[in-house]
């Protein structure tokens, strides 16, 4: 007796159901892509129970007349792909062919479909797979698809659903995503004889964050700059340097209008957002791409989450210059909350403040580093080559003039910690500690990047092997290594040799600290800078010598902070990703008096 057998039709359906109908949101899934592949502009999708009761989604697309209906409802029948060749450039949201008929097998389904110039539609209802009656329908034009008893013919399948309540709220979270990727098509969401939202067609993608998310979200987005890319168009929002989340929940990635979750973003993002955010934190994006369909494989995932690039690395260079160049450019708006208030008279006002004597601060250990090589160390913020601050000058009362044409008025220091500003909008609190560390990085960052790493040479030279494909990597970019100051040498196959690293880092393990820095380059794009990882020990190192809590500042200095601040690539945070600046409005003061409601 053959123990090799064909599965039944229905057997098969189930199993092809297994990898396509996960849980009620994935049946929301299928169904609202093929309602945009068939070009509806208004989608209604009614739940109950979570969805296991009853998923109803109606739209107003193409429709189809009965023997297409009948079709549809035959394993592997699609509209979507003629030839094997179609597979390689998928355009559209749905093609296996697989969805109804694997929601059909699992459920009581219910397909009533028309076209628009039919005078009669056409219904069908299939139990368990198996197909009971096809008759006339009345329908509207469009399609509606009811499933209902999800899971009924398959307990050991519908005891790993989830709460009624966790269920409603994947099924709402798909709904968002195809909301936000499609703000063309209006969205109607009904739970449970209740109406979640309604959302009309959206002129553009802000309108549709502006009713999903309000706009205190979208105020905090800036658009993405993806000029100047070729072959990928890359669009969409992304938060400001700062705004942040624990989790990946709002870091969603659309590629050619299909939400994905991709690595090769996902890691793009992260550098894209190097050194503006908080380690452990993820952004805000809305970040559409569009490439060519035949540089895509979306056929690599039975439920198409995950999609397959032809080119990553092009696609992680475009991805993490669009996001470097969206967040320098957002400079000029976040300078702009800085302009004088414009109730104040432009005329300069003396006052006269007995200015404690502060502590004076060096960056020894990387000054004598850099100083070896020729550098001209800045020391603070004040003029370059000199100190922050003297011992020798603040003994006495200093005249202070403050000139209200400029963008900021200094209002005082808070706990010797927190400048206090006026501008246009209300009052801004500065953290003087964060502010001066952005300063000190990114200026130790472009010396380092134009004049290359200090290094000290280790007493005793260490070996250490790799495995070969990390040691073809480190023989390729030799040089890149070199520059960030570590002295590094093939010392036979898969072995290396190091005899220096550089001179301002404090490490007892250069072997550790060699792999650490192999696996940080490794990930990183081919236009990050050099020292991708040196950033992060410039990182430690400024924060070290950076104005502290508790270090008095004379108002001129204070001043030069927030000019140099200002001009910064980045200003919003510091090299850790914490806010240098956080405004608090006139409105929000208001507030908190009780002057308006």
């Amino acid at each position: 007796m053959s123990r090799i057998r064909l599965l039944p039709d229905i057997v098969a359906s189930q199993v092809a159901a297994g990898e396509v109908v996960e849980r009620p949101a994935s049946v929301v899934k299928e169904l609202i892509e093929n309602s945009i592949d068939a070009g509806a502009r208004k989608i209604e999708i009614l739940i109950r129970r979570g969805g296991i009761s009853l998923v109803r989604v109606i739209d107003d697309g193409s429709g189809m007349d009965r023997d297409d209906a009948l079709l549809s409802l035959e394993r592997h029948a699609t509209s979507k792909i003629r030839s094997a060749a179609d597979l390689a450039a998928i355009a559209t949201l749905g093609f296996r062919g697989e969805a109804l008929p694997s929601i059909a097998s699992v459920s009581r389904f219910r397909l009533t479909t028309r076209e628009p110039n039919a005078v009669a539609g056409t219904e069908i209802i299939v139990n368990g797979g198996k197909i009971d009656i096809v008759r006339d329908g009345g329908e509207a034009p469009g399609t509606q698809v009811e499933v209902r008893s999800l899971f009924y013919n398959l307990p050991a399948r519908r005891k790993f659903l989830r709460s009624e309540n966790t269920e409603s709220r994947t099924i709402e979270h798909q709904l968002q995503l195809q909301a936000i990727g499609h703000p063309q098509i209006a969205f109607a969401f009904v739970r449970d004889a209740r109406v979640v939202f309604q959302l009309p067609p959206a002129a553009s993608l802000h309108d549709r964050i502006r009713d999903l998310h309000g706009n205190e979200l979208l105020e905090r987005l800036l658009p993405v700059n993806g000029a100047g890319l070729d072959k990928i168009d890359i669009s969409g929002l992304i938060g400001r340097a700062g705004l942040s989340r624990q989790t990946r929940a709002q870091q969603l990635v659309f590629v050619n209008g299909r939400a994905v979750e991709s690595p090769v973003v996902t890691a793009a993002l992260r550098e894209g957002y190097h050194t503006a955010l908080m380690k452990g934190q993820f952004p805000v994006t809305f970040l559409f791409l569009r490439l060519d369909p035949a540089s895509v494989d979306v056929n690599v995932h039975p439920a198409k989450r995950e999609v397959r690039f032809r080119d990553p690395t092009a696609v992680r260079e475009a991805v993490v210059n669009s996001i470097r160049r969206t967040l320098e450019g957002g400079r000029g708006d976040w300078q702009e909350k800085f302009r004088a208030p414009a109730s104040l008279p432009p005329q300069p006002i003396e006052t006269t403040a007995k200015i404690p004597e502060p502590r004076h601060r060096e960056l020894r250990q990387l000054g004598a580093a850099l100083g070896e090589r020729g550098y001209n160390v800045v020391a603070g913020v004040a003029d370059p080559g000199r100190a922050l601050v003297k011992p020798d000058e603040f003994a006495q009362e200093t005249p202070i003039k403050r000139d209200r044409n400029s963008q900021f008025q200094i209002i005082g220091i808070l706990n010797k910690l927190y400048v206090l500003m006026e501008n246009a909008d209300g009052l801004v609190l500065v953290d003087q500690h964060a502010a001066h560390e952005r300063i000190l990085f990114e200026e130790l960052r472009r010396r380092m990047e134009e004049q290359g790493v200090p290094s000290q040479k280790l007493l005793i030279p260490q070996t250490f092997d790799l495995p070969p494909r990390d040691a073809e990597w480190v023989e390729r970019n030799l040089s890149i290594l070199q520059k960030m100051g570590i002295g590094i040498e093939g010392f036979g196959p898969n072995t290396f040799k190091i005899d220096s690293l550089p001179a301002f880092l404090q490490t007892s393990d250069p072997v550790s600290f060699m792999q650490r820095v192999i696996d940080d380059l490794k990930s990183a794009s081919n236009s990050s800078s050099a020292l991708r990882l040196g950033e992060e020990m410039i990182a430690m190192t400024v924060c070290r010598h950076a104005v502290k809590a508790n270090d008095p500042l004379r108002y001129l200095e204070v001043e030069k902070l927030i000019q140099d601040l200002l001009e910064c690539d980045l200003p919003y945070c510091c090299p850790h990703g914490r806010p240098t600046m956080i405004q608090i409005s006139l409105a929000e003061l208001e507030k908190k008096f009780g002057r308006k409601a």
